[in-house]
C-alpha cells in the first residue's frame, strides 16, 4: 500500500516538476540568452527596461529635491544680499543728506558774507534756535544777545532781504518779531531808491506769510512783479534792504490808495542762519521853531 500510495503521489506530483523543471530551464535560458549584435545579456536589458520607470520617478523627485534645497539657499543669500543693499542705501541716502545741508548752509553763510560786503555797517550772524508757534512762527529765537553787541530794534536779515526786528534781548540770546507779524512795520519803496515815488509803508499780516503795503498813492504806477526796498525813515532798516516782491496789485484812484501784497524775499518758514545789524538810525535833525512872540519877548 505504501509503495502504491507513493507511485501514485509521484504521479501526481510529476507535472508540477516537470512544469517547474521547464520555467527553470526557460529563466537560465532567459538568463544566458545573449544580443546577438551587441552580446549583451537579455535579462539585464529586460531589467533595465522594468526598472527604468521607477529610475525616473526617483531622479526626478531627487532632481526636484536638489532644486527646492537650492532655490531655498539662493533665497536665503538673495535676502542677506538686499538687506546688505538696502543697509548701504539708507546709509547712501543719509550722506547724500548730510551734504546737501552742508551745502545749504554754505549758500546762507555765502549769502551773509555777501551782505557784509555791500554794507558798510558791522553785523552779528546768529542761528535761529527755537520758533513761537502760539503767533503763527511770526516770532523767532537766536542763539546771540547784548553779550555780542545785539540791543533792542537792531535789523535782522538774510542774504535775500530782512526777516524782522530785536524785540527782546538777554546775554546770550534775543528773540526777533518777523516783518510778517501785525505788529512789525516798515517803510518802504516801490523800485529802486530816488527812482521811484512810489513811498509807503509794509506790515504784516499775522495768519499769513504775506506783508501789504499802504498809503501807496494810487496815481503810482504798481505792477505784480515790483520789488521792494526799505527807505530807512522808520529808525530801524537801513534803506537799501529788499523786502519782498508785489504778487497782488488791487488799483487804487486818485483819492484812494493802491492795495498791494507782496511776498518776503527772506525765506521765512526755513530759516537757519540770520545777520543782525548792528545798525543805529542816524539821529534826525530837531525842526526850526520859529516863533514871532518869542523873538517879541526877547525884544
Amino acid at each position: 500500500m505504501a509503495a502504491i500510495r507513493t507511485q501514485r503521489e509521484i504521479r501526481q506530483r510529476a507535472p508540477v516538476w516537470l512544469a517547474v523543471l521547464l520555467i527553470s530551464n526557460a529563466g537560465l535560458m532567459a538568463f544566458n540568452a545573449r544580443d546577438a549584435s551587441t552580446s549583451q545579456r537579455m535579462f539585464r536589458v529586460w531589467m533595465q527596461a522594468a526598472a527604468s520607470p521607477a529610475q525616473n520617478i526617483t531622479s526626478k523627485a531627487s532632481g526636484a529635491g536638489s532644486n527646492l534645497i537650492r532655490q531655498i539657499i539662493n533665497f536665503r543669500s538673495t535676502a542677506v544680499e538686499n538687506e546688505q543693499l538696502r543697509t548701504r542705501l539708507s546709509q547712501t541716502e543719509l550722506e547724500l543728506r548730510n551734504a546737501r545741508q552742508v551745502v545749504d548752509e554754505n549758500d546762507r553763510l555765502r549769502g551773509l558774507l555777501n551782505l557784509k560786503e555791500q554794507k558798510t555797517f558791522n553785523q552779528v550772524a546768529a542761528s535761529v534756535i527755537a520758533r513761537d508757534s502760539s503767533v503763527w512762527f511770526n516770532t523767532i529765537m537766536i542763539d546771540r544777545g547784548s553779550a555780542s553787541g545785539i540791543e533792542l530794534n537792531m535789523p535782522v536779515v538774510t542774504g535775500s532781504g530782512i526777516v524782522g526786528r530785536i524785540i527782546s534781548v538777554g546775554p546770550w540770546t534775543a528773540q526777533v518779531m518777523m516783518i510778517t507779524d501785525e505788529k512789525a512795520a516798515a517803510g518802504a519803496i516801490i523800485g529802486g531808491l530816488g527812482a521811484s515815488g512810489a513811498l509807503g509803508s509794509v506790515r504784516g499780516l499775522g495768519e499769513s506769510n504775506l506783508i501789504e503795503m499802504n498809503y501807496v498813492s494810487g496815481l503810482q504806477k504798481v505792477e505784480v512783479g515790483d520789488y521792494i526796498l526799505t527807505t530807512g525813515q522808520d529808525g530801524i532798516y537801513p534803506p537799501g534792504l529788499n523786502v519782498g516782491e508785489v504778487v497782488q496789485v488791487k488799483a487804487g484812484t486818485a483819492t484812494q490808495a493802491h492795495e498791494i501784497l507782496i511776498r518776503p524775499s527772506a525765506k521765512l518758514d526755513q530759516l537757519k542762519e540770520v545777520a543782525v545789524l548792528l545798525y543805529h538810525a542816524p539821529p534826525r535833525p530837531a525842526p526850526e521853531q520859529t516863533l514871532p512872540n518869542v523873538d517879541k519877548a526877547k525884544k
